[in-house]
């Protein structure tokens, strides 16, 4: 069998290094756990690679990220762009040093220069350092905000957005093009310093980053809304000194850091699974909010691009912002306090993602902005303030998806917790001038757009058995597609696999004039709606639900009984 050929090579092969096949050898006689290590090579996918760190060509380990970097190398040059250079940040994951580090010195081997951040720093200030820098490309080390057992390596090109098509598919053509592990080039790390083919950076990025955040400022914090309390946790990640730097540069005096998770830990001790969009990751920050009196708490995933929020409700009790929730919050603050100030630019655009509620259509079109949806995936949003820059047809004012990521400003092509944690905070500070809380505006929005709520529910189905059985449930849906779900009719189904938006009564179709991508959206009566999809970057099926309600009960009424419905159940 394929697999034990290949695990037999790894074991004998003196290219791989002793703890390596210590590790190896402690697998004999276990053909499950060999097979889900060598039945196949770790997957570059559209973004990179992501997988369990463990030794095998299905895990992250030094020789995959050789080989990734190889390929991207390869492209690179290729393509022209060796003399740019390449950017490379990492968070406090496992291995995610050395991983960084072997991606330096397989790129200084291959005559492209390599700027690596002294330290952990979070995923947008790479998008904005490769830029800065001029590189042709970045990576980052991160697993995101996945279970500590992950780490993955994320490829972002010159305009600093994650590579797309077609791009993205050139350049995993050259990475699976690499069959022979040891035929990747590498060299020490001595010698790539002398030879000016690694560059340590840090500080002076961090500092124009930092201006860069500063200028997004609208309302500047002073007098009473100074007073703001705000708890922070970066739980364990990147975000800790960034997320507190723009804070107290800009005025706000009261943040407290959970202690507990403030320096990097890539155990995760305290959570286990590092997910600002998870409640019991705030278990410790609400006792040190309730402890010190805080209005706010704000968390970050260990590479800092997704921002968790919880509030105080009426009740004075901390509630959990979901995505939208916060990102309908952030494009009204930015949408209405620029035009309150007459600088909101002409053509205005406001992106979100498809799997991103409804009430962000509502707000584009109360300031006359143009809505635009894309894939998931917040390259996507990139690659759209890109052509907005080529063409001069819109302008970005916001853009943001369910899963906590949020972008103001054109700094990053990424989502950026830091910038969101920053603007977050001048609205809070700003509504409390006006004698009102976050979540008194949430209601307030609630009041003027409609009731709309949303939720995510996911199976988990691990290994090969588990990506077997997320096919088969796709393949059901687009052969048996439900017609009613939670007592609401469904009058449209759009496929993004087939590219296809099928009218259910008049069995019209058009395309959907996105990417193909699997993808299916169920839209219903009175704005409600559910998405399917396989994660991107995890073992798992996601349902995506979204409802309107005549008041918060109702729409709580109405998305229970949308969840709830058999037909949205994995078996």
């Amino acid at each position: 069998m394929e697999y034990l050929n290949r695990f037999e090579e790894w074991l004998n092969d003196p290219y791989y290094d002793e703890e390596t096949k210590s590790e190896l050898y402690a697998l004999k006689g276990n053909d499950k756990e060999i097979k889900e290590r060598f039945y196949k090579d770790l997957e570059f996918g559209t973004g990179g690679l992501r997988g369990i760190i463990g030794a095998g060509i299905n895990r992250m380990n030094i020789y995959t990220v050789r080989r990734a970097t190889q390929g991207l190398a390869n492209y690179i040059i290729k393509e022209g762009g060796a003399g740019k250079g390449v950017a490379i940040a990492y968070d406090s994951r496992r291995k995610s040093p050395e991983f960084a580090m072997e991606t330096a010195l397989c790129l200084a081997a291959n005559n492209i220069k390599a700027y690596l951040f002294e330290g952990l720093r979070p995923t947008p200030e790479l998008s904005f350092a490769l830029r800065e820098l001029g590189c042709i490309a970045g990576v980052v080390i991160t697993a995101s905000h996945n279970p500590p057992e992950y780490n993955g390596y994320k490829v972002y090109w010159e305009d600093g957005a994650q590579i797309t098509p077609p791009r993205d598919s050139q350049i995993i053509a050259e990475v699976n093009a690499i069959t022979d592990f040891s035929a990747v080039k590498t060299m020490k790390k001595e010698d790539a310093i002398a030879s000016g083919l690694l560059k340590i950076t840090g500080g002076e990025i961090d500092d124009r980053y930092i201006e860069e955040l500063k200028k997004l400022v609208i309302n500047p914090v002073g007098g009473e809304s100074k007073d703001l309390k705000i708890v922070y946790t970066p739980l364990n990640g990147s975000g800790n000194m960034p997320v507190r730097r723009i804070l107290g540069e800009i005025g706000f005096s009261n943040v407290y850091v959970v202690p507990e998770q403030e320096l990097p830990d890539s155990d995760f001790t305290t959570v286990g699974y590092p997910n600002p969009e998870d409640p019991k990751v705030f278990t410790l920050a609400k006792k040190l909010a309730d402890e010190v009196g805080a209005d706010i708490i704000l968390a970050t995933d260990p590479d800092a691009d997704r921002l968790g929020v919880q509030v105080r409700d009426n009740n004075g009790e901390f509630v959990l912002f979901n995505g939208n929730m916060t990102g309908a919050l952030l494009a009204e603050y930015e949408f209405s306090q620029l035009a309150a100030g007459n600088k909101l630019p002409d053509n205005p655009a406001l992106i979100k993602t498809i799997v991103t509620g409804n009430i962000s259509d509502r707000i584009a079109a109360a300031y006359n902005a143009v809505l635009i949806e894309v894939l998931t995936g917040f390259k996507y949003i990139g690659e759209k303030i890109k052509h907005f820059e080529e063409t001069g047809s819109n302008s970005f004012i916001f853009g943001y998806e369910e899963s906590y990521g949020f972008l103001i400003g054109t700094h990053s092509r990424d989502k950026d917790a830091v910038a969101a944690a920053m603007v977050l905070c001048e609205a809070a500070a700003y509504y409390r001038h006006k004698g009102m809380s976050l979540y008194d505006q949430l209601m307030k929005l609630y009041e003027m757009y409609g009731y709309y709520l949303e939720d995510v529910k996911f199976t988990t189905l691990k290994g090969i058995e588990g990506i077997e059985k997320i096919k088969s449930i796709m393949e059901a849906y687009r052969a048996n597609p439900p017609k009613e779900a939670g007592g609401m009719k469904i009058i449209k189904i759009r496929d993004y696999l087939k590219d296809t938006i099928t009218d259910i009564t008049s069995k019209e179709t058009v395309p959907t004039y996105l990417p193909k991508s699997d993808v299916l959206y169920f839209e219903m009566e009175d704005d409600a709606w559910c998405a399917v999809r396989p994660s991107g970057t995890e073992p798992k099926i996601k349902f995506y639900f979204g409802v309107r309600g005549s008041s918060i009960e109702d729409a709580k009424v109405k998305l229970k009984k949308l969840m709830d419905d058999p037909v949205f159940k994995v078996s």
